[in-house]
């Protein structure tokens, strides 16, 4: 540090000049950065609804919104740095914040005085001069100040403010345990002729895992590039078996004891329960849908119920088939839950003489990032470059997006390999919002992770084509936050996107993997350098569906689960979550786990992340973004026309409207869901 900073941009999370100061970060500039910034709004809020002038944007709205950016911008350093980067010195200082953030967000949810400033707002005169973005943000504020407990009498405010506290440390205790249970298993292999089935680059990252560890032989992991090859290749099936049972009991009582989550799950759904009743619900789920597109529980149960009815026939028959071929082919007659991933990738070879790690030699990462790139540059009239900013780890890099004429759209970080201190899964997250301020726009920032083997050796990283639809996936989402044109900070990008349509986006993204002029030039074998194969193409297409029945019922056996479980489900009767899993398996699923498999445990969706009630969204928003793809379909994949349509109609819009009339305005119609259908293979011509 130099003595010309000033002394509020020492701390790098005070310092909202420019992106995130990364390399200065320490965990200590935690705790004095967010009591400042807490200490600073709590005496703006006060002033602000003791104000006695009538309420405008200017005077009012505007200048809360700009102190909770300001706040949310360091928390959300915080909270990514502690999802990329865990460690345990950040571990303590952000759960240590963690429970101050919350008691600040339920107090201003709850803040009678701004409650009413609002409603004088929403009643009064400046009304009329409000953009039709700012009046949504109004209307949205009034909706969570009711949702926030703030027509509650003080008895009942307390006890909201209690739970809201008690529920952020639990749900945060479920991430932490189920990462430090990942990371505290590991097998070690010495003889190499259990890893028999194995490819190259599986065994040559086990090994390298070994070396690291000074250890002789194959390490591996539950950490997903690890054990997803095992599960998928490994002709040892007690090898199979181990790990499968040590990744399914995680963070369960078959492990140390405290790390459980099973008394973490009990105690977040009673309270959940707790929560909506005191607001006036009869469920968890009926609050949790006041702010998404579906109406009531009940019309998301029959969405449900009427894919799984579509879908469980072809279920059967993807499983029918591979019993059989697992009894004709492999001599093996009872299918384990550990066999599943194996037969799987056997029939799929033998049926359409591929593997998924043939496919992957054609995807090196320094291939598919220009294809990625150039699809949207020539959807969107855009210019996606590599550019230098502070990072957290080496392996990120940093891209800028620019218009025709060069203005800066916005900017991403991209962090695409799994390490140990970093979340499984793959998720995109704001770091900077697009809003109009005195200085002129401020340009989005997002950040795309994911959890891929990192290269080996020299060669590039290689990716699935799952992992090439992965990371589709997250940058729809990235395009959605980027792309806004909105201008006000509470409904740009993603901001006050019904949870249900916010996957629309993500999931339209992922269609382009199955375009031969698209995923064509992304090609280039490893070794060879020569592009995928069209023969090569054709067959993974035409494996496109292989298991989709399957894998359709597994999607609506987590829904089901997740809905029920925050909607008809008493945790004071008597059935524990993991009875009502079995129940709804008994209803859709076709395959049924062994008994010790503890899939609640680690379903950190909903226990963790934003997903409690909601993890319908995916499905639902299929129907939205297969249904969005047709038009493309329709006028051409690579139609600059279309995507113009879709980026003004959808991704421009943000939260500035109600998603339903976003998509209306692109499609021209109502959503149906025969494009779904027809995605997936299971209409009536594909039976």
């Amino acid at each position: 540090m130099t003595a010309s900073h000033t002394p509020h941009t020492m701390n790098p999370l005070l310092d909202f000049s420019g992106l995130p100061r990364f390399a200065d970060f320490q965990p200590a500039h935690v705790a004095p950065a967010i009591d400042s910034l807490l200490a600073d709004n709590r005496t703006l809020v006060e002033s602000l609804a003791a104000d006695t002038a009538a309420p405008t944007w200017e005077n009012f709205a505007g200048p809360l919104e700009d102190a909770n950016e300001r706040l949310h911008r360091a928390w959300g350093q915080v909270g990514h740095l502690n999802a990329v980067m865990n460690s345990p010195e950040l571990r303590e200082a952000y759960n240590a914040a963690l429970p101050k953030i919350t008691q600040y967000h339920t107090e201003l949810g709850q803040h009678e005085g701004l409650y009413r400033r609002f409603k004088a707002l929403r009643n009064g005169s400046a009304w009329d001069s409000l953009s039709p973005a700012q009046r949504r943000i109004v209307d949205n504020e009034l909706r969570d100040f009711r949702l926030g407990g703030a027509e509650l009498p003080p008895a009942g405010k307390r006890r909201y403010t209690e739970i809201s506290d008690r529920l952020s440390t639990l749900t945060s205790r479920f991430s932490d345990n189920l990462l430090d249970a990942t990371n505290a298993w590991s097998h070690v292999v010495t003889d190499a002729a259990e890893l028999a089935g194995l490819p190259g680059d599986a065994k040559e990252a086990a090994h390298a895992a070994a070396e690291a560890d000074k250890l002789a032989g194959w390490k591996f992991t539950l950490h997903a590039p690890s054990y997803l090859p095992v599960l998928q290749y490994a002709d040892n099936r007690a090898l199979r078996e181990r790990l499968y049972r040590a990744y399914v009991t995680r963070a369960s009582e078959f492990g140390d004891a405290k790390l459980d989550n099973t008394p973490l799950i009990a105690e977040i759904v009673a309270l959940r329960r707790e929560l909506a009743q005191l607001l006036g619900f009869a469920s968890y789920a009926e609050l949790s849908l006041e702010a998404k597109m579906a109406d009531t529980p009940a019309q998301v149960l029959q969405f449900l119920r009427e894919l799984a009815a579509r879908a469980k026939p072809h279920a059967q028959r993807d499983l029918a088939e591979l019993q059989d071929f697992a009894r004709e082919e492999l001599g093996m007659t009872r299918l384990e839950a550990w066999d599943y991933a194996y037969v799987s990738e056997k029939l799929r070879v033998a049926r359409y003489a591929f593997s998924e790690n043939e496919v992957k030699q054609y995807f090196p990462e320094t291939t598919v990032l220009p294809g990625m790139f150039r699809l949207v540059e020539t959807l969107y009239d855009l210019r996606i470059e590599q550019t230098e900013a502070p990072q957290w780890h080496p392996d990120v890099r940093f891209f800028s997006i620019r218009d025709r004429s060069g203005g800066l759209v916005g900017q991403f970080y991209l962090d695409l390999y799994a390490r140990p201190s970093k979340r499984g899964g793959a998720w995109m997250d704001d770091a900077i919002t697009r809003r109009a301020t005195a200085q002129g726009t401020q340009a989005p920032v997002a950040y795309l992770n994911c959890n891929f083997s990192p290269p080996v050796g020299k060669k590039p990283a290689l990716f699935t084509h799952d992992e090439v639809i992965t990371l589709f996936h997250e940058f729809g989402h990235g395009l959605h936050h980027l792309l806004t044109r909105v201008d006000y900070l509470g409904v740009s990008g993603i901001n006050g996107v019904e949870w249900d349509a916010v996957e629309l986006p993500s999931q339209f993204m992922e269609n382009f993997c199955w375009e031969w002029d698209v995923v064509r030039p992304m090609t280039r074998h490893a070794d060879s350098g020569a592009a995928l194969p069209k023969a090569l193409f054709d067959k993974m297409l035409a494996a496109k569906n292989f298991q989709s029945g399957m894998q359709t019922v597994r999607q609506i056996e987590f829904s089901l689960f997740d809905l029920r479980l925050h909607h008809d489900f008493d945790p004071a009767g008597g059935q524990t979550a993991l009875q009502l899993l079995d129940e709804v398996r008994n209803e859709v699923a076709v395959v049924f786990p062994p008994e010790y498999n503890r899939f609640p445990n680690n379903f950190s969706h909903i226990f963790a992340g934003g997903y409690a009630a909601g993890y319908y969204s995916y499905k639902w928003a299929e129907v939205l973004s297969a249904d969005a793809y047709s038009l493309f379909e329709e006028n051409g994949v690579l139609d600059p026309e279309t995507g113009m349509r879709f980026w003004n109609e959808v991704l421009a819009v943000g939260g500035s409207r109600p998603a339903l009339e976003s998509f209306v305005a692109f499609r021209g119609r109502e959503p149906k869901i025969d494009a779904l259908l027809r995605h997936n293979g299971m209409t009536a011509e594909a039976a």
